[in-house]
């Protein structure tokens, strides 16, 4: 069924959607200590991850879609893990609170996209956190994150890491549906406090 323009971007029926498989991509994370290696920030920041004390919450998915604007490719909610990065972002947004209340010192967004791109989301979606760029793939190369490409471009498959110091604590992936990966973060963070 070809996409024209992006539906209601919230509002998803997920068993009409296929869910990623675990291929493996991910297993490598955990444990890992991030580089010393600064991203942009939709808040005019640069963050370098590894260099971050406390505990932090990264999120990452593909790229956010626009209301009413044409999809990507035609078959974008087919591709398995594609679709979702709208109820992504808003369900970290609702759980942002409870998220810093069970340990996180913060969150972030992740993705290839650019900051411009990014910044509307923020905005259009009222994120109370920064969204980071790897547009230029540094981190992406570096921690060789899991990606698909479409359409030429290289995106991040969706997962979520938290890290204590900089260091991959906990990964989460696959992520599916994506509305619930906020929940399932909180609910590690609360069951395992930060040493």
């Amino acid at each position: 069924m070809p996409t024209t323009a992006n539906p209601n971007l919230l509002e998803v029926d997920w068993s009409q959607i296929p869910g990623p498989q675990d291929d493996g991509v991910a297993r490598h994370l955990e444990g890992l200590q991030l580089p010393d290696l600064a991203l942009p920030a939709t808040d005019g920041s640069s963050v370098s991850l590894g260099e971050l004390g406390g505990r932090t919450v990264v999120y990452a998915y593909p790229r956010t879609g626009r209301p009413g604007q044409i999809a990507l490719v035609d078959n974008w909610d087919m591709i398995p893990g594609a679709r979702g990065c709208t109820p992504q972002s808003c369900a970290f947004r609702d759980h942002h609170a409870e998220l810093l209340m069970a340990g996180a010192a913060r969150v972030f967004g992740l993705s290839t996209q650019d900051i411009a791109y990014q910044r509307e989301a923020v905005e259009r979606l009222h994120l109370p956190f920064p969204i980071l760029s790897d547009e230029r793939l540094a981190l992406t190369r570096a921690l060789r994150l899991p990606t698909m490409e479409v359409a030429g471009q290289i995106l991040l498959k969706r997962f979520a890491m938290v890290l204590d110091d900089g260091r991959v604590a906990k990964v989460f992936y696959p992520v599916f549906p994506p509305d619930r990966n906020a929940a399932d973060v909180l609910a590690w963070l609360q069951a395992t406090p930060k040493r």
